[in-house]
């Protein structure tokens, strides 16, 4: 079976069109469509389109708004922090992306904090931006409305997957890493359950700590959980950075799981880093080009798998789906066909 392509532009074309047609002012669409069409370029295929319908409910029902911008709640020369006021995530953290560079090239380093900002989407789709600047970008996000990964140890759930990604420039492409410090994600494992599918290893326990592939142990009951990354063998490193994460996210913004659940969103942390600030560009980049060529020269395990950088994969299908058309994930147009009709937005047609 032959899998249906659509030409990005047509596809970011319909997306904004949406978000437009439900309310969104039309710099918050055409940002919010840019990366969710990012997400599905790159490979993150359940944090592009396929979050739209959830993000058009969450416009209509008025859980995500739409008008304005963040609060600033402190202020100094290197730290913003914002109340997001449940506005778009992806918009929300690209402001704060451009505030965080413009710190760093005074200061050094820029790092700006959300509370209660709505979901960001796929956290490797912003890093670029940095990166073609020649800046670094740490970002980490969690959700202290929800809780799916057991503590090391532990059978209660007490956080989300907690992302933390960092894009670091180099004299090629950048090099992005975007890890979940749970062994998986809620939206994987979300999407093999309506699928009947497994994962491909025991990254979840049931409630009764037995381990298991089957993400139905998240919903029956008593409800499993994801562990953390490592699984049972080590997952105290996992365990480590999700407490970081909640510590740079919640922590810093004052707002997280000390405070009333108040809907699906985010909090957010971003640093910008500018190399020139410290031993200077020309060094940074001379270092992370030759660890590059060290991991690239490093003998693969698996003849004829060499050795990749994280990011590098992505990319390269990002430039194949620009080229010969975004292969959206089985189901995601026909959960968007809905809305086009609802909406009156014309949906692209395959290529």
């Amino acid at each position: 079976m032959t899998t249906a392509r659509y030409a990005a532009a047509a596809l970011n074309t319909f997306a904004r069109d949406l978000l437009t047609a439900a309310g969104m002012p039309g710099d918050k669409a055409q940002a919010v469509a840019d990366i969710l069409g990012e997400g599905d370029l790159l490979g993150h295929t359940t944090h592009g389109l396929q979050l739209l319908p959830s993000y058009l409910r969450e416009i209509e029902s008025g859980s995500m708004r739409v008008d304005g911008g963040p609060e600033v709640i402190h202020e100094s020369p290197a730290a913003l922090t914002w109340h997001g006021r449940r506005l778009p995530g992806p918009w929300l953290v690209l402001q704060a992306l451009d505030a965080a560079a413009a710190m760093a090239r005074r200061c050094g380093t820029g790092t700006v904090v959300i509370r209660q900002s709505h979901h960001i989407a796929c956290l490797a789709a912003f890093h670029k931006r940095a990166t073609d600047q020649g800046l670094m970008m740490i970002l980490a996000s969690s959700d202290a409305n929800s809780a799916s990964v057991a503590p090391y140890g532990g059978l209660d759930p007490v956080f989300t997957p907690n992302p933390i990604s960092v894009g670091i420039p180099t004299s090629a492409a950048p090099i992005v890493t975007d890890i979940s410090t749970s062994a998986t994600t809620n939206g994987l494992t979300g999407r093999l359950h309506q699928e009947g599918g497994k994962l491909p290893a025991e990254w979840l326990i049931d409630g009764h700590g037995k381990p298991s592939n089957d993400p139905a142990v998240l919903f029956d009951e008593p409800k499993g959980t994801i562990l953390p990354l490592g699984g049972l063998d080590s997952g105290h490193k996992g365990y480590g950075l999700s407490l970081t994460v909640e510590a740079l996210t919640g922590g810093l913004a004052g707002f997280g799981r000390a405070d009333p659940k108040q809907g699906w969103g985010a909090t957010v942390f971003l640093q910008i880093l500018d190399p020139a600030a410290f031993a200077g560009t020309q060094d940074f980049v001379r270092q992370m080009d030759e660890v590059a060529r060290q991991c690239h020269a490093s003998r693969p395990a698996q003849p004829g798998r060499a050795v990749r950088l994280p990011g590098e994969k992505g990319y390269a299908l990002m430039e194949q789906q620009r080229r010969e058309g975004v292969a959206l994930h089985p189901g995601i147009m026909e959960a968007l066909q809905p809305w086009a009709e609802k909406l009156k937005v014309k949906a692209p047609e395959p290529q």
